[in-house]
């Protein structure tokens, strides 16, 4: 009889890496399955992992759903499809500007720390964790709040020009899609591509730039419906807007610099405000893509944009992801406080082992060198 983790899908792919002991098979399996193997659906796209996770070289690419890949930032529309009916879409109906759906790409999950981000200066911009001073970055909690309290990400095919000072602000752009708090009730994952409605809008300013934060909801959450302006989200959740205003406030204290400040005294402006935001930003990515703006440092690369100079065959698109290392879940790290140990790594960097457990908080399994000695050599080996 098979044991129960190789009756498991993610049991099948692990049978093909190594013989773990009967007593790891659980823990193993937490772990992988943690991961989704190597593609995630989401919606009518696809991601695909790349290098290791948690690692500086960790990246999620995109494509559609008949395999081509694309740029999240270029080749994603901003305002989501049409519904469809039966696989026809369905009889359009005049809307006004604010009752539009718009995609919005995840790069954060709520209650993660990693700072995940569209890499707008890499071929295709795929996800990547921030690095600074080769360090990967990681948001501190900011009490009572564990990571970031919404799912963070950004609304594809626009952009803060840096050369451009809002008249709101009177500060430039901050070189970087517009950002977007989904605050919905279900948690993301990197990479998801989910259309939100619009509610309304912060303006931020970082470090003397223009950083503009739409609060939207998943347009599928079951509030959706009942949440039509920034001043509905005050009624229904009383505190949450003041507790996004302290995190912006506050998320930057621990490493050092200064509390972020906001254009119009804090408050939050409505829902017509953002959209005008938004369709100012969108033009200042078209302008990006044309070449009618220059492009500085960012990565306009793109197969859908018929007009750009930057589009490229998707021939091209594909030779930029088989370029990048293939996802490696597999690898092994020391534990610090045993010499002898070795463990299947998947989040390294973050694990915190006790005295005498064989497994981590976040479920990976520790080796000791006679059970290591049964791993496939495709593992790497870190000599104590």
């Amino acid at each position: 009889m098979r044991s129960p983790l190789s009756r498991c899908s993610v049991g099948h792919f692990l049978k093909h890496f190594a013989t773990f002991p009967a007593s790891c098979y659980k823990q193993v399996a937490q772990a992988a399955a943690a991961h989704h193997l190597y593609l995630r659906k989401s919606m009518h796209y696809l991601t695909e992992e790349r290098g290791r996770p948690n690692a500086p070289d960790y990246r999620i690419y995109f494509k559609t759903s008949e395999g081509k890949y694309i740029s999240p930032f270029h080749d994603i529309p901003l305002f989501a499809a049409e519904e469809m009916d039966h696989g026809v879409p369905a009889k359009k109906t005049k809307k006004s500007d604010s009752e539009v759906l718009y995609n919005m790409v995840v790069e954060v999950p709520r209650w993660s720390n990693a700072k995940m981000e569209i890499a707008t200066k890499e071929s295709l911009n795929p996800i990547k964790q921030d690095v600074k001073k080769g360090k990967l970055r990681y948001v501190a909690n900011i009490f009572p709040h564990k990571g970031y309290i919404w799912n963070y990400g950004a609304l594809p095919q626009t952009w803060e020009d840096p050369s451009h000072t809002d008249k709101n602000t009177e500060c430039c752009g901050d070189n970087d899609p517009i950002d977007v708090c989904d605050i919905g009730s279900r948690v993301c994952q990197p990479g998801e591509v989910i259309k939100v409605k619009v509610l309304g809008i912060l303006a931020m300013i970082d470090e003397g730039e223009t950083d503009w934060k739409v609060i939207a909801i998943n347009a599928e959450d079951p509030d959706a419906q009942n949440l039509n302006s920034i001043e509905d989200v005050r009624k229904s959740r009383p505190g949450h807007l003041e507790a996004t205003i302290e995190w912006f406030k506050k998320y930057k204290v621990p490493d050092g610099k200064p509390e972020n400040k906001f254009g119009f005294g804090g408050q939050f402006k409505d829902k017509d405000f953002a959209v005008e935001i938004i369709k100012s930003t969108h033009e200042h990515w078209r302008a990006l893509v044309h070449k009618q703006l220059a492009a500085g440092d960012i990565e306009c690369k793109n197969v859908s944009c018929c007009d750009s100079p930057f589009k490229c065959s998707d021939e091209k698109a594909s030779a930029v992801v088989q370029s990048v290392k293939k996802l490696n879940l597999f690898y092994a790290y020391t534990n610090f406080t045993d010499a002898t140990t070795f463990i299947m790594c998947l989040c390294i960097g973050t694990c915190v082992w006790g005295s005498t457990s064989r497994v981590c908080r976040c479920g990976q399994v520790a080796f000791c060198l006679e059970e290591q000695a049964q791993l496939p050599p495709t593992v790497p080996r870190v000599s104590p």
